[in-house]
């Protein structure tokens, strides 16, 4: 009996506390969060958003994006404000979430008119995936990196440019597309050079043959024929290196005409010797 009326007057004394509690206003019910955009309406929202992406504040501007589209989700303005809201993940550095909704964007919103904009953006949020703080100042190779992104990139601005033939992103993304295509050119290179240093000298020339069947007019062809006249005279090819050799002669005489990054300047060899990109 005397345990009950203890266990009774303990839980009566919590009850008084969490009610003090409340009073002085420690209660989770009444947290700073709800009542942070008290009577803001959609224009309140969508300026201040605007000011914080603006002034770079990204994280702020995700977060007022994202209670605009909660509060109003089937205003006016709704789908500009799913756009808004990959625009801001992407200047934030949040690739995934960008794509992530670009792609909510394009299935809710099929026939909008922004639509190839949002295509547009896979393409660029995957352009710049891979570009982090030490590229934005040192003369880095992006070519002798996975090529993923570089591939996912050129297949969005394909899909924008073969969907809306009259975009006004037309002109940029194509652009961006001679500038990958170039990239996976080398970096095929780069990965047929590898195999020679391992003397794997047959897996190296069929590599090198597949940047000039899949990747012609690049400035990677040159550095491929190289490698494949290595690649067969290791291999005691003679006639297959001295064809490779007489037709980078008559389209090279003066070697290759875009020098590789590595042979351009000082940073480039260094930065080439350090192995960073390896």
């Amino acid at each position: 009996m005397r345990l009950i009326l203890i266990k009774f007057l303990f839980i009566c004394f919590l009850g008084f506390s969490l009610q003090g509690c409340e009073t002085l206003g420690f209660s989770s019910n009444n947290s700073d969060t709800e009542d942070e955009y008290a009577g803001w309406n959609a224009q309140k929202f969508r300026t201040e958003a605007k000011v914080a992406l603006d002034s770079g504040s990204y994280d702020k501007a995700i977060k007022l994006y994202e209670a605009l589209e909660s509060r109003y989700p089937f205003g006016e303005s709704s789908a500009q404000t799913q756009l808004d809201i990959a625009y801001a993940y992407y200047k934030n550095g949040d690739p995934d979430s960008a794509i992530a909704a670009a792609d909510r964007f394009i299935k809710i919103n099929p026939r909008n008119p922004h639509v190839d904009y949002a295509y547009y953006l896979k393409g660029l949020v995957n352009y710049n995936r891979d570009i982090g703080f030490l590229d934005r100042f040192l003369p880095t190779d992006t070519s002798q990196r996975d090529p993923g992104s570089a591939r996912n990139a050129y297949e969005n601005f394909s899909e924008l440019i073969r969907r809306y033939p009259g975009s006004k992103y037309l002109s940029d993304a194509r652009l961006r597309m001679i500038a990958l295509r170039n990239n996976l050119a080398m970096h095929e290179v780069h990965v047929a050079r590898y195999y020679l240093k391992r003397e794997a000298y047959l897996a190296a020339a069929n590599r090198a043959a597949g940047v000039i069947e899949k990747y012609q007019r690049t400035p990677a062809v040159p550095y491929a024929l190289q490698v494949m006249h290595e690649a067969y005279a290791k291999l005691d090819m003679k006639n297959l290196a001295n064809d490779v050799r007489q037709v980078y002669q008559k389209n090279y005489p003066d070697g290759p005409p875009v020098p590789e990054h590595k042979n351009a300047t000082l940073s480039h060899r260094i930065w080439d010797f350090i192995g960073l990109e390896k």
